[in-house]
């Protein structure tokens, strides 16, 4: 299973693309006027007595405004998630970057459940682009019924298999615009072969979890997927865009519920301006 991370490294808030390594507690001074250790919120009036919150009391009465008060809450979103999900990462299966192409094209509007039930059918009949591109379609069609919508990603995977025997000699390319002229494949599943597939940070995949978590941490008022991309990049390192992805799905499917989040277990509680109000 391929997955994508790395160590955090000092950078500049002002740079695009990049967060702040600043500690929690430095940003925090500046945004909050409050004091932050390690990511624990602490009271302005404790200060003599060292008085901790709770991790689950609020550190924010609303949704941050400024770019350094997001920079604060992403920090503390990306730290307190790397911790509670130690091992995130793609849970579609596959084996190369051709099986993962494959797989999130029929993850559209499907369960990555329901595609790992799928595939190996799917890779045991056409292991590779030379054979998919000269599939017959009916009987791709048979094989990723179950999937839903299965003509459209049955012409989509035969199409896209032409094109890479066509154009790339069968090999997924490792480009954006390579990737995005493919048949069936758009700038979200362009990310998931990047950062999994060949461990390139270019951008944040945003499906529908990283959509609402996002906007529910207040990181963005954006209504599209790319709007929303582009306000997440610089608010976090770009060597964790592709593990924000994962973290945040993770979070979305075991917690974050669409219609009635876990908010008293949620260890983002005490920076979510959201939190209890939507159960």
């Amino acid at each position: 299973m391929a997955r994508n991370g790395g160590s955090r490294q000092p950078v500049s808030v002002k740079r695009p693309g990049t967060a702040s390594a600043t500690t929690t507690a430095h940003v925090a001074n500046d945004a909050t006027k409050g004091k932050v250790e390690k990511g624990v919120p602490v009271k302005r009036n404790a200060r003599r007595t060292g008085q901790k919150l709770s991790q689950k009391a609020p550190l924010v009465a609303k949704s941050p405004k400024t770019k350094v008060a997001k920079l604060v809450v992403a920090t503390i979103v990306l730290e307190r998630l790397k911790a509670e999900y130690p091992d995130a990462h793609c849970e579609l299966d596959y084996q190369n970057s051709f099986e993962l192409l494959c797989a999130t094209i029929l993850s559209a509007q499907c369960t990555d459940v329901r595609v790992n039930l799928t595939t190996p059918a799917l890779f045991l009949r056409f292991g590779n682009a030379g054979a998919l591109a000269e599939a017959a379609l009916g009987e791709v069609e048979e094989i990723v019924r179950s999937t839903g919508f299965f003509r459209a990603k049955a012409k989509s995977l035969v199409g896209m298999a032409r094109a890479l025997t066509a154009q790339h000699s069968g090999n997924v390319p490792n480009s954006i615009p390579e990737l995005i002229a493919l048949p069936g494949v758009g700038r979200k599943t362009a990310n998931v072969i990047l950062g999994n597939a060949f461990n390139i940070n270019d951008g944040i995949v945003v499906d529908t979890h990283v959509q609402r978590l996002s906007r529910r941490l207040g990181l963005t008022r954006e209504p599209d997927p790319i709007g929303i991309e582009k306000a997440l990049m610089p608010l976090f390192p770009r060597e964790d865009w592709a593990l924000l992805s994962h973290l945040l799905i993770w979070h979305g499917r075991r917690v974050c519920f669409a219609r009635k989040p876990a908010c008293a277990t949620c260890v983002l509680r005490a920076v979510c301006p959201s939190a209890d109000t939507l159960t």
